[in-house]
């Protein structure tokens, strides 16, 4: 890009931040979520001279730069190709779940496409509207008991699987995770325990040597059930807790029915990859909280 091209650029990009400032004082955003690839020599507003935060969405560590990730709360997202809207999907999930977000925010969102080095689209979202579920939930019920690492870390996972497969070819799989002992009553073993004998500390799902492992079980038929602290309690599992709601939406398959329906009668909350679309679903309490489709 010749200097002339790259000034106009940066140029746009600082008024773009410039209005999306201003848009949120006027509608009172509780912040702005900027995807920080787009732009990363952008000047962000000061923390001082507004209500509202600038949070950074960041894929990988190598994105944007340091300084603005040491000033700044940063949301990380997996590094698989999705459309913008799934991306600010993904960011706004972890928010609500790590505490950042609540129902009744604002939130004005920017992005771009990374190559182009410029923002070209701005997203006002309600989060008690754009989530569903949030209408009539109180939101922290949805993760309670379940540690937002662990959350965020098997939603990674399933993020990835949806958009890349496994070894070129498409997988669909669950994951149960929190009121590991009532799910597990609620369910049967298909296959022995791949799981049984390990250790817990090395059965944790927060420990990156076992991605592969996850990612090679899920070619298996059946669920994965995770504690609410990240050990892996079993694998291959058939969930059979009916669904008796007739509102669950049609076209989706088996696994999606076995997930609203062991999250309808227990707490936990699951995390479904549809193999025939790479979309990935979280359920909780029978319903769908968001789907996240690949791009």
């Amino acid at each position: 890009m010749d200097s002339g091209r790259r000034d106009r650029v940066k140029t746009v990009n600082q008024m773009m931040m410039e209005f999306a400032s201003r848009l949120a004082a006027e509608i009172n955003a509780k912040a702005i979520l900027f995807y920080g690839e787009v732009a990363p020599e952008i000047t962000l507003p000061n923390k001082g001279e507004s209500l509202h935060e600038t949070i950074v969405i960041t894929r990988g560590e190598n994105d944007v730069p340091r300084e603005m990730k040491s000033t700044r709360k940063v949301i990380n997202i997996p590094d698989v190709d999705l459309t913008r809207l799934s991306q600010l999907k993904i960011a706004i999930t972890k928010g609500i779940a790590t505490g950042l977000f609540a129902k009744g925010d604002k939130l004005v969102c920017l992005t771009g496409v990374p190559r182009f080095g410029y923002i070209d689209s701005m997203f006002i979202i309600d989060v008690g509207k754009e989530f569903e579920l949030l209408t009539s939930e109180n939101i922290s019920d949805i993760f309670e008991g379940i540690r937002p690492e662990v959350f965020e870390t098997v939603l990674n996972i399933a993020l990835e699987l949806g958009a890349q497969g496994r070894e070129g070819r498409q997988v669909g799989t669950i994951f149960v995770i929190g009121d590991h002992d009532r799910v597990l009553q609620l369910s049967r073993q298909m296959i022995m325990n791949p799981f049984m004998g390990y250790k817990e500390e090395e059965r944790n799902i927060l420990d990156r040597n076992l991605r592969e492992t996850i990612k090679e079980f899920s070619a298996l038929d059946g669920a994965f059930v995770i504690r609410h602290d990240g050990v892996l309690v079993t694998a291959g599992c058939h969930l059979s807790a009916a669904l008796e709601s007739k509102e669950f939406p049609q076209g989706l398959g088996s696994r999606h029915i076995a997930a609203a329906g062991i999250t309808s009668v227990t707490d936990a909350i699951a995390i479904v990859v549809s193999e025939s679309t790479g979309t990935v679903r979280i359920f909780k309490k029978g319903r769908i909280f968001v789907d996240i489709e690949k791009a």
